[in-house]
């Protein structure tokens, strides 16, 4: 079906735009330079856009810089471009003229031309100019480093914090649900210490605690805004006024920190604020793999793993292996931690582009800084309510893995020495037996005493061994009766240190 077109001019002459777009030459050409891929800027940074354009065409009319016929007319199109009425009509590549100049003007012209409709005007009039009027005060160098850094604000502040929040409050309640259980911890995928599976837990809550800290810390360098350095820095063709009025107005609607940056020429000439920003949240992806990873290790099973934990069923695992559940969650997470590790790669390295007044690699640093955003907020959301609130200790599973442990010879040491104590570890693991059997004959220590010292409760806290004096020969072990249990009294021989 053949498309219809209209003509209009740019700096380069005559272009073809379809008749029915909002956008105009500018972005047609850019069409024609740059079909290198399907990748678009996203919601949250056309939305930044808008509210740019919205508050400038409200600074400029009360400035008298535009008549405010035509200042009403961009802020009421501008507000469309916020709620996403447009969206279909920012065509432009990410991959592009290097200072987001063509997304700019896409902007531009889209709300020129839907203005210059709301004045009675038609598609390809220009009762609204694209650069006099809705550009006024502004530049693409400018322009779209702020609107970058509202977008990852915003983004941040409304949707990766408040994620991480809900994670952080499942976690610590199920630090304090599985308090009381103890299992064995584990240094180098090996068994280390007696440990409480919520003092694990409560170590997981304080990794997201601490990320959300750091994020925080990159809102006052995401919210030093750009605007108002025009090209490069000095502040030419703009109003005095202009930056400072318009910041006040987008902070106010969006409820962001946002302030004028003290120094345009610093502000303009780097990526500085986004490569920290990325940073940040590569940091947040490290955790969450880290706490993923862990709780897949220790759901392992349902018969051959670990089974510490029981994890949710989320989806069926497998068309092959009937009942096999996997844990798509924790996978999920994993790969969207990975995908942002690779963002912050592509960030970093957009950063070191910076030269003199103008970093050209803007855009690829927007699309990836903000693509980890988009993903981090639904993953660490989806994470906390469809696997981690659903989670369930195997209690019985942990207490034998404790039981027969060999790092149960750790408080060993101190009475018997490092030696005796290892022989004991050592004899366990080759006959297949438990600490408490084999240094009960080995130790010299009653039964008493190495409740005791053996007791993974007290291995919890900080402290060192402390062992009562030995049982009289002859009497009642108060703990431990004939079949290793509490409470069934034994008369018990004497040890073979008091034999």
């Amino acid at each position: 079906m053949d498309t219809e077109y209209r003509v209009e001019t740019d700096a380069l002459g005559e272009m073809l735009v379809p008749a029915n777009a909002y956008y105009g030459a500018h972005t047609a050409r850019a069409l024609h330079c740059f079909p290198v891929s399907r990748l678009r800027f996203p919601r949250s940074f056309i939305r930044a856009l808008g509210l740019i354009k919205k508050h400038a065409a409200i600074t400029n009319g009360r400035l008298g810089l535009l008549p405010q016929r035509i200042a009403q007319a961009i802020q009421h199109a501008a507000q469309e471009v916020i709620q996403g009425r447009w969206d279909d009509q920012f065509v432009v590549d990410i991959f592009q003229t290097a200072s987001g100049t063509s997304v700019n003007m896409n902007a531009n012209e889209v709300i020129a031309h839907r203005a210059t409709e709301l004045l009675g005007g038609k598609l390809g009039d220009k009762l609204v100019h694209p650069n006099d009027h809705v550009n006024c005060g502004q530049s693409s160098n400018d322009v779209i480093p702020t609107a970058v850094q509202m977008a990852a604000l915003d983004g941040i502040v409304h949707q990766v914090i408040p994620a991480l929040n809900e994670l952080h409050t499942v976690l610590d309640r199920k630090a304090r649900e599985f308090h009381p259980i103890l299992t064995i911890a584990r240094t180098h995928l090996q068994d280390a210490a007696p440990i409480r599976l919520g003092q694990e837990f409560s170590g997981y809550a304080a990794q997201v605690e601490h990320a959300v800290d750091r994020l925080w810390n990159v809102e006052e360098s995401l919210g030093a805004l750009p605007l108002g350095g025009t090209a490069v820095g000095t502040g030419f063709n703009t109003h005095p006024e202009f930056a400072r009025l318009t910041i006040a107005g987008i902070a106010s609607e969006t409820g962001l920190a946002l302030e004028e940056a003290h120094n345009h020429f610093y502000a303009q000439s780097n990526l500085d604020a986004l490569v920290e920003a990325s940073g940040a949240l590569k940091s947040v992806a490290v955790t969450l793999i880290k706490i993923a990873n862990d709780l897949r290790w220790l759901g392992s099973s349902p018969r051959s793993g670990l089974g510490e934990i029981k994890l949710p069923a989320a989806t069926p695992g497998t068309a092959t292996l009937p009942g096999k559940i996997n844990p798509v969650l924790c996978e999920t997470v994993l790969k969207v931690g990975i995908q942002v590790i690779g963002n912050d790669a592509a960030v970093t390295a957009a950063g070191t582009f910076g030269e003199f007044q103008l970093n050209t690699m803007i855009s690829v640093a927007a699309y990836n800084l903000l693509l980890s955003i988009e993903l981090l907020a639904p993953a660490a959301q989806a994470f906390a309510r469809h696997c981690v609130a659903g989670i369930e200790a195997d209690r019985q599973r942990c207490s034998e893995i404790l039981e027969r442990s060999l790092a149960l010879c750790a408080p060993l040491a101190p009475v018997l020495g490092h030696d005796k104590a290892t022989q004991i570890a050592r004899i366990a693991q080759e006959e297949g037996r438990t600490v408490r059997e084999v240094a009960l004959e080995l130790s010299g220590l009653d039964e008493r005493q190495l409740d005791a010292l053996l007791d993974p409760a007290r291995q919890t806290e900080p402290g060192g061994a402390v062992l009562p004096p030995p049982l009289a020969p002859g009497t009642v072990s108060p703990t431990h009766g004939a079949t290793g249990q509490p409470g069934a009294p034994l008369q018990v021989p004497p040890s073979k240190s008091n034999a």
